[in-house]
């Protein structure tokens, strides 16, 4: 019994800990690529090792989409994966948005308005 009561204690302290550290609203982590987008830039969360990223530079560089990129397995890109709380690429700030993977329905959505024809 007294484990198990051990046990209940650490997950009720594991899940406040969590709690507190989650972003609160409106409030972005320093480390956030949306705390220099403003409402137009795009940066794009993407790695060597991933087609969707290739095909979605690609993509953008025919449309002269002006956007910049962040190593997802440099330092800066896995402290942004964390700040975003993603786990794969693509990744796509446009604005104060995130479009998560190669989803063209979304970035279409969020990139019209802003005068680009990708898709």
């Amino acid at each position: 019994m007294r484990v198990l009561g051990l046990l209940i204690i650490i997950a009720v302290l594991g899940g406040l800990f969590a709690w507190k550290q989650r972003p609160q609203a409106g409030i972005l982590h320093p480390d956030d690529p949306r705390v220099q987008t403003g409402d137009e830039r795009i940066v794009m969360l993407t790695a060597h090792w991933c087609g969707y990223c290739r095909k979605q530079q690609s993509e953008f560089e025919r449309a002269s989409v002006r956007y910049r990129t962040i190593d997802f397995d440099s330092a800066e890109g896995k402290r942004a994966a964390q700040a975003l709380a993603v786990r794969s690429v693509p990744a796509t700030i446009i604005g104060q948005h995130l479009v998560r993977g190669y989803d063209t329905a979304a970035l279409d959505h969020r990139l019209t308005p802003l005068g680009y024809d990708v898709y």
